[in-house]
């Protein structure tokens, strides 16, 4: 059974395959692993060279191939089978509204339970704490936004001022936030594509041209680890005598920062994995989810463990 989904970021690496085996050469190793243990190959490498006969045997095998730039997919090679006569394509076209409704509570119950944690381990003494714990114990519609005003308002008062709020053409430590949901994002899409689940059809945002809000909707639990990392940066910087101007930049000490985020260690039912491995993990129960057509496969990713979160 196919579930690996090989990343390939050597800025010189070559793919090919041989005897059953995908085989990854860079400059200095080379690494294989059998094919049938492989569900999608996604090229981050800009000088990667594939060659034919590989792409004939990942077609063969009903392997997805998804080509990047600047870590973003643009292209999905894919058997003719695979990208457009699938159960799971099928199935997720046509969600019920009900499943849909239920595949999103699970998704934003731990969105809200995420960021509470995050936040009540940042301040635990902060004023809005015990409103923060009564919201997320709350069964009522507008427990999202309400969850995201207290965790920005407790973040403001904690480590920027009473000024900050976010929004993406806001100014300030926002371009911080901006750029690290962007890697997020990135990472949602490749496993989306790999698994073969068009990211046109979501279950709560609303589709609109060049969207993709199935991405949007699964990442929303990740968000919060991608917020602490942001943290974990302004304090180090503060911690180094960094002017706020300059702490706010995206510069590439700090893009290398928040990809970083990816690699770091994480629980994901009961066991202790990267959270780009939990990213996968998710999305493929969601994709079990979605072929069985039932809500109990999908296991939203929950912050119970981040090493630095604190």
């Amino acid at each position: 059974m196919s579930y690996h989904i090989i990343s390939i970021d050597s800025p010189q690496s070559a793919v090919t395959c041989s005897k059953g085996r995908l085989i990854v050469d860079s400059a200095n190793e080379s690494h294989s692993v059998p094919m049938e243990d492989v569900a999608a190959v996604v090229i981050t490498s800009f000088k990667c060279t594939l060659t034919g006969n590989f792409l004939i045997e990942a077609s063969k095998r009903r392997m997805g191939v998804v080509l990047c730039e600047r870590f973003k997919p643009v292209a999905v090679l894919l058997p003719v089978e695979k990208g457009t006569d699938t159960e799971a394509l099928r199935n997720l076209a046509r969600l019920s509204p009900q499943l849909k409704r239920r595949l999103w509570e699970k998704t934003v119950d731990a969105k809200c339970r995420n960021q509470a944690g995050l936040a009540l381990l940042w301040n635990p003494e902060h004023p809005l704490a015990e409103k923060m714990r009564d919201i997320v114990r709350a069964s009522v519609p507008a427990r999202e936004s309400d969850t995201a005003r207290v965790f920005w308002a407790i973040f403001a008062e904690t480590f920027a001022d009473e000024n900050f709020t976010r929004g993406r053409e806001a100014g300030g430590f926002n371009a911080l936030f901006n750029y690290a949901y962007a890697i997020l994002l990135s990472t949602m899409l490749r496993d989306l594509l790999a698994y073969g689940l068009d990211p046109s059809f979501g279950i709560f945002h609303s589709a609109r041209p060049h969207a993709a809000p199935l991405a949007y909707d699964l990442m929303e639990p990740f968000r919060p680890a991608f917020d602490a990392n942001v943290v974990r940066w302004i304090c180090s910087q503060r911690g180094k005598g960094a002017a706020e101007n300059s702490i706010a930049e995206v510069t590439g000490e700090y893009r290398k920062h928040i990809v970083s985020t990816l690699h770091a260690l994480v629980s994901y039912l009961g066991r202790e994995m990267t959270l780009r491995s939990a990213v996968t993990a998710v999305v493929a129960s969601f994709r079990s989810a979605v072929r069985e057509r039932q809500s109990g496969p999908y296991e939203p990713w929950k912050i119970s463990s981040i090493k630095w979160v604190g």
